[in-house]
C-alpha cells in the first residue's frame, strides 16, 4: 500500500465537504510557539545592530558576499534572519510573534538545531535555538572538531499544525520545512557561506544527533520529528557516523516544554510520518543544471530590510496591477541556477511546476499559464493536462523564460473558489497553484512526498521576497479544492498533483494592529540588565 498517496487523497478539501479537522479552535489548548528546554545551559546570541551589507540584487547575484568568519555572531545573524523573530504584532490584548519564516496560521511547527565544532565564542555541541529570546539551549557537548562549517538540523512538531487544521497539517509542515530551508539559504548567502542539503542522512540519524531519539525529555502526545539536516559552509561535512560517534556517552541536558494541556490525536499525522521516513545512504540524483542569463535587477535595498520586512498579506485591493517586467523576473527567480540561493542548496532536476492564474499584469492577457521549470518537464505537463490548451509562447517575455498562455480568460471567480473562497486569491495580481509530480512517489521512495512539498515552500519563500523587493506583498494558500483545481485543469493527477496555492498583489494594511520590532523587548531588557 502506498500509504503517503492514500494520506493525500483523504486530506484533500473537497467543495461538499473539508478534509478532517477539529472543526472548531479550543483556545485552551493552543499549542505554546516556542519550544524550551528547561534546565539547559542558555547562551545569549548577538543581535543585528544594523543591515547586512548585502543588497538584494546582489543575493540574487552570482558571488554575492564575501565569505566571513565562523563565529558565534555570524551564526547568531544566520539564525535571526532565517529562523528569528521579525515584528510583534497586537490588537485588542492580544500579542503574537512573526517570523523570518513563513509559518501555516503563523504556527511554527519548525525547530532548529545546531551542530558544531568549537567556533570562537561558542563551545562544540548540539544546541537548540529559541527565537523568542534568540538565544542557544545546550542540549549535549561533545568533542566535535571538523574544519569548514557546520551543521543544522530541523525538526518538526505536527501538533502545532493539527491543532488548528487537523488531518491536513502534515502537508503545512512540510510546505514550512521548505520555508526554513529556503530562508537558511538566503542567510547563508549574505555571510557568504554555501550551503548544501544532506540526502544521504537518514532520519533517525538526524533524530539522535539532535536527541529526538530521547522520548524521556518530550512531553507525551507531542512528538517532534527530524526533517531534514544542511551542511553550511566550505568542505566536505562530516559523515553521519562520524557525528554520532563524537556523541557516543555525551551528556544530554534539557527536558521539553509542554506545548498544550490537553492534545486531539490525528492517527494519520503518525502514520504517514512513519511511510515516508527516510532510510539512511540515499543519495539524490544529481541534475544538469541549465545555463541563464543573470536575472534582472529588481531591488538595491537590504536582503536583510527584506526578509524582515517579509509579511503574508490578509487581503488585497484588487485593483493594482504588476507590470510586465516585474512578473517575468518574480518568475525568472524560480528557474534554478548553479550556485544561487535557495537553489544551489539542492542538484536534484526540479519536479515542482507553477500553473499561473494571470490577473492584472500589464500587457499579459489574463488567463491561464504554465511555466515548467526545467526544458525537461514541458513534454511531461503537455501530456497530463489538457489536449486543447494552447502552450502559446507569450510576445514580449524573455527567451529564456518558459512561459506559455494555455488559455485566454478571466479566472478570478474560479481562483476564489477553488481556493476555499477566498477573496484574496482573486484580488492579487496573479494566483498560482503547483504541480508536483507525482507518478514517482512509490512506497520504496515514500520520502519523495515530503520533498516535494519542501520544494514548493522554498518556491513561496522565493515568491515572498520577490514581492517585497517589487513593492507588492505575498501569501501562501495551503486551503484549496485539490480536484477541483485538477479537473479544471484537465490534470492526469497520476503524473501530477497540486500541493501549494500562492498569491501575489498590492496589500490592504490593518490600521488597528499595534506592531512592534522583532526583538525591542530583547533590547530593553539587555539594555536594563547593562545599566545595573
Amino acid at each position: 500500500m502506498n500509504f503517503a498517496l492514500s494520506y493525500h487523497e483523504r486530506s484533500k478539501h473537497h467543495l461538499e465537504r473539508y478534509a478532517p479537522g477539529p472543526g472548531g479552535l479550543d483556545w485552551n489548548s493552543q499549542p505554546d510557539p516556542f519550544r524550551r528546554y528547561a534546565g539547559a545551559q542558555v547562551i545569549e546570541l548577538a543581535l543585528l545592530t544594523g543591515e547586512l551589507p548585502v543588497s538584494w540584487d546582489e543575493l540574487c547575484a552570482a558571488a554575492a558576499a564575501p565569505p566571513q568568519a565562523s563565529t558565534v555572531d555570524q551564526v547568531a545573524s544566520l539564525l535571526q534572519l532565517s529562523l528569528g523573530l521579525s515584528a510583534w504584532k497586537s490588537f485588542g490584548g492580544n500579542r503574537w510573534a512573526l517570523r523570518c519564516n513563513p509559518s501555516s496560521g503563523n504556527l511554527h511547527p519548525t525547530e532548529g538545531y545546531l551542530i558544531c565544532p568549537a567556533l570562537p565564542g561558542l563551545p562544540a555541541g548540539v544546541y537548540h535555538y529559541r527565537p523568542d529570546q534568540h538565544c542557544l539551549e545546550q542540549r549535549a557537548a561533545a568533542p566535535f572538531a571538523w574544519p569548514g562549517g557546520f551543521l543544522l538540523a530541523l525538526s518538526g512538531i505536527h501538533w502545532r499544525e493539527a491543532w488548528k487544521y487537523g488531518m491536513r497539517a502534515f502537508r503545512y509542515c512540510q510546505h514550512d520545512c521548505g520555508h526554513a530551508l529556503a530562508g537558511l539559504s538566503y542567510a547563508a548567502a549574505m555571510l557568504g557561506w554555501p550551503l548544501r542539503l544532506l540526502t544521504d542522512w537518514g532520519d533517525d540519524e538526524i533524530a539522535a544527533v539532535i536527541g529526538l531519539n530521547r522520548p524521556d525529555d518530550f512531553p507525551s502526545g507531542e512528538a517532534e520529528v527530524p526533517e531534514a539536516i544542511v551542511w553550511i559552509g566550505a568542505g566536505e561535512p562530516p559523515a553521519a557516523a562520524q557525528v554520532q560517534a563524537a556523541l557516543a556517552g555525551a551528556p544530554w541536558s534539557g527536558l521539553a516544554n509542554l506545548l498544550s494541556p490537553e492534545h486531539r490525536g490525528w492517527p494519520d499525522i503518525p502514520a504517514v510520518a512513519a511511510a515516508t521516513r527516510k532510510p539512511a545512504g540515499i543519495r539524490g540524483q544529481s541534475a544538469h543544471s541549465e545555463t541563464l542569463p543573470a536575472l534582472a535587477p529588481a531591488s538595491m535595498t537590504p536582503a536583510s530590510v527584506l526578509i524582515r520586512r517579509r509579511r503574508s498579506a490578509q487581503a488585497f485591493d484588487g485593483v493594482g496591477s504588476l507590470s510586465a517586467p516585474c512578473f517575468y523576473r518574480m518568475l525568472d527567480a524560480l528557474l534554478p541556477r548553479a550556485g544561487l540561493a535557495p537553489w544551489s542548496l539542492c542538484s536534484a532536476a526540479p519536479c515542482v511546476h507553477p500553473v499561473l492564474f494571470v490577473h492584472r499584469v500589464d500587457g499579459l492577457a489574463p488567463g491561464i499559464y504554465c511555466m515548467p521549470r526545467t526544458p525537461a518537464a514541458l513534454a511531461g505537463l503537455r501530456a497530463a493536462l489538457r489536449p486543447d490548451w494552447l502552450w502559446a509562447r507569450v510576445p514580449g517575455c524573455p527567451q529564456h523564460l518558459p512561459l506559455y498562455l494555455l488559455a485566454p480568460l478571466d479566472t478570478r471567480e474560479f481562483v476564489a473558489t477553488a481556493s476555499c473562497h477566498q477573496a484574496i486569491a482573486a484580488d492579487g495580481v496573479f494566483t498560482l497553484g503547483m504541480l508536483a509530480r507525482f507518478d514517482d512517489i512509490s512506497p520504496a521512495q515514500a520520502w519523495l512526498y515530503r520533498e516535494r512539498y519542501w520544494e514548493a515552500g522554498m518556491l513561496g519563500q522565493v515568491l515572498y521576497l520577490e514581492a517585497e523587493a517589487c513593492g507588492l506583498q505575498g501569501t501562501g494558500i495551503g486551503c484549496y479544492f485539490d480536484d477541483v483545481v485538477h479537473r479544471a485543469l484537465g490534470l492526469d493527477t497520476g503524473r501530477f498533483q497540486d500541493i501549494y496555492h500562492f498569491t501575489v498583489g498590492l496589500a490592504m494594511l490593518d490600521a488597528r494592529l499595534g506592531s512592534e520590532a522583532g526583538y525591542a523587548h530583547l533590547e530593553r531588557t539587555r539594555s536594563a540588565e547593562r545599566c545595573i
